[in-house]
């Protein structure tokens, strides 16, 4: 070894975390071009910054952080025209891993979840060390800004390195990468541009691809969130929309801003103007891309809770750490305030934009059942996503909101009445809200997936509960029906008591009602959860308890049964029961059994 060359030692510990960067990290190692991407970017901001006090630092015109591949000598170069190093920073910089503590280092990453290695790196200091997932040995040549003299650090990251005087005509550093025998694909351009595009596509520095002796530009090196509103084009929000979330149509809301004081961060998010291709009940995280200092961290940081998980777009501050890892994600106070932040100006502009009935209604038609969740998710958010809700009604056309539905109840009406179904088309239809039309009593019908959960969550708005129209004990008797009511049929307390006995177990109870005026029978939940819940939990094999069955007394059908033969009963019950099941989108207990008893109906009907 010349006598010009120093060898300096690592040491036993930082040996043994050497060897945890290399293997531990393994499995996402594409992340070591990100980092060096990163310490490149932010040299060069570094030397901009500096040369505003010195003249000699000034950066030149063509300054870029630049990737070169050389499959010949299977080598990979990242070059800067950054502030560089002296001898003293490369030992202090490289020589020391992980300045916060090796062991602490060390023990994090050997108990963290594989999932979280990748982004340990940047949170002790280590993100360089990711070079060696892909390589045996690395060179740094560096020349400090100011500078006459250039040095160069190499190491096999096997516990040594070197440093020996080099030349370097500019300032700035030259890192070359011996690559392993199985990261060829680091050698590829096409490659090299898709992870560059990735991670680094905003970064303001320019960065080029060394393709065919030819300097490629491969990122578009433009913020344009940090940029201010009035100064991008509808044009440009478009292409950014569509590059961002994979879209062909136009956003439904743009909202970009810039937080400024305590906690600073910029935004850039789109609600889509159609659903996307994916069912948004597959996926329930958000997706919004979380980026430091323009630098593309994660899309997994869950900026937007659940029920936002349809807007799109990026959130860029300056008060995290690069490579923040996932496990501080969960707890850094920052990120914390910045998804208040961001969740509440999303609630601002969906208020806003609700005042435009006609335009509301786009939005609410592709992402509505999305924002529901957050009734029955988000304890502190449900008051203001209450007033956001549309849904169809047994009173009026179109949509229509909880304000208004509030706005439009009768005098001594005292609760929100709503009806849950499956099939949307055969709620207004249904036998439920017979009663309630009589009276001129709106029922909100709600068919959506998570209809069944929200009402509960919610309980009260405007001070009103509530109340499914399937569940038992409504009492309707303060709102006169329309019409004269007729007499209830003698004999209509006997039958009641032998449709019970028939039925037994299969139902609640059974009692007459006033709740139906064209239809005989009817079904309630009694004082358990409502009919749809019952549905729900009996599918998921959870019980759900038995139904009420309830019979209109004023029927031809039951009239005819309560003065006809009592024998007829027992096998009347059981039809008048699966024909209530029908009615509210269940099947009878027994299809085939119920098939035959209708055949044979019909064909007596016509004396077959």
């Amino acid at each position: 070894m010349s006598e010009t060359v120093e060898r300096h030692e690592f040491g036993a510990e930082v040996g043994r975390l050497l060897d945890l960067v290399v293997h531990a990290l393994y499995s996402d190692r594409e992340i070591f071009l990100r980092e060096l991407v990163a310490n490149a970017a932010d040299a060069m901001d570094r030397r901009r910054f500096e040369a505003l006090t010195s003249a000699a630092s000034a950066l030149p015109p063509d300054a870029k952080v630049r990737i070169a591949p050389d499959k010949t000598a299977r080598t990979l170069t990242v070059s800067d025209a950054g502030i560089g190093m002296t001898r003293e920073d490369l030992a202090q910089n490289l020589g020391t891993i992980a300045r916060s503590g090796t062991r602490a280092f060390s023990q994090t990453l050997e108990s963290a979840r594989a999932e979280d290695r990748p982004s340990l790196i940047g949170q002790f200091g280590v993100g360089f060390y990711s070079a060696f997932m892909v390589a045996d040995r690395v060179t740094v040549t560096s020349r400090r800004a100011g500078a006459e003299e250039a040095w160069t650090w190499a190491s096999e990251g096997q516990g040594s390195y070197t440093l020996e005087r080099a030349e370097r005509p500019e300032p700035g550093t030259d890192i070359v990468l011996h690559l392993k025998a199985d990261a060829d694909e680091y050698l590829e351009p096409y490659r090299l541009d898709h992870l560059v595009r990735k991670w680094a596509d905003f970064i303001t520095v320019p960065i080029a691809i060394v393709q065919d002796g030819r300097d490629e530009a491969a990122n578009q090196g433009t913020a344009l969130w940090r940029k201010p509103r009035s100064e991008v084009t509808p044009e440009q929000y478009e292409a950014f929309y569509r590059s961002v979330g994979m879209n062909f149509d136009k956003p439904w809301a743009t909202l970009h801003w810039r937080a400024e004081g305590q906690l600073e961060f910029s935004a850039l998010l789109f609600v889509p103007g159609m659903k996307p291709f994916q069912a948004l009940e597959n996926e329930r995280q958000s997706k919004v891309r979380l980026h430091v200092r323009r630098m593309f961290i994660t899309d997994e940081a869950e900026l937007l809770p659940p029920w936002l998980r349809f807007v799109q777009g990026v959130v860029d501050t300056e008060d995290l750490p690069l490579n923040v890892s996932r496990e501080m994600l969960q707890s850094t106070p920052a990120l914390a305030r910045i998804r208040r932040a961001v969740t509440g100006r999303v609630l601002s502009e969906l208020a806003t934009r609700a005042k435009d009935g006609a335009e509301y209604q786009s939005f609410w038609e592709n992402f509505g059942p999305v924002l529901k969740e957050g009734i029955y998710e988000d304890h502190e958010r449900r008051e203001e996503i209450a007033p956001l809700l549309r849904f169809r009604s047994s009173a009026v056309e179109g949509w229509t909101s909880l304000p208004d539905y509030v706005a439009r109840m009768k005098d001594g009406q005292e609760a929100i009445y709503y009806l849950v179904a499956d099939d949307a088309e055969a709620l207004g239809s249904s036998p439920q809200l017979e009663g309630f039309r009589a009276r001129g009593l709106e029922v909100l019908l709600l068919s959506d997936h998570v209809d069944a959960f929200w009402p509960e969550a919610l309980a009260r708005f405007a001070d009103k509960p509530l109340q499914s129209v399937t569940q038992g004990g409504l009492d309707l008797s303060k709102f006169p029906a329309a019409g004269e009511a007729e007499a209830a049929p003698a004999g209509i307390d006997v039958l009641v008591a032998a449709i019970k006995a028939a039925l037994g177990s299969d139902v609640a109870d059974v009692r007459t009602t006033d709740r139906l005026v064209d239809s005989a029978v009817v079904l309630s939940a009694g004082s358990g959860p409502d009919l749809q819940m019952q549905r729900l939990l009996r599918r998921a094999g959870r019980g759900g308890g038995q139904a009420v069955l309830e019979i209109n007394p004023r029927h031809p059908l039951i009239r005819a049964l309560a003065e006809g033969e009592a024998e007829a009963v027992p096998a009347a019950a059981g039809t008048l029961l699966d024909l209530a099941r029908i009615q509210d989108g269940d099947i009878p207990r027994d299809p085939v059994a119920f098939a035959r008893t209708i055949t044979a109906a019909l064909a007596a009907e016509r004396g077959a």
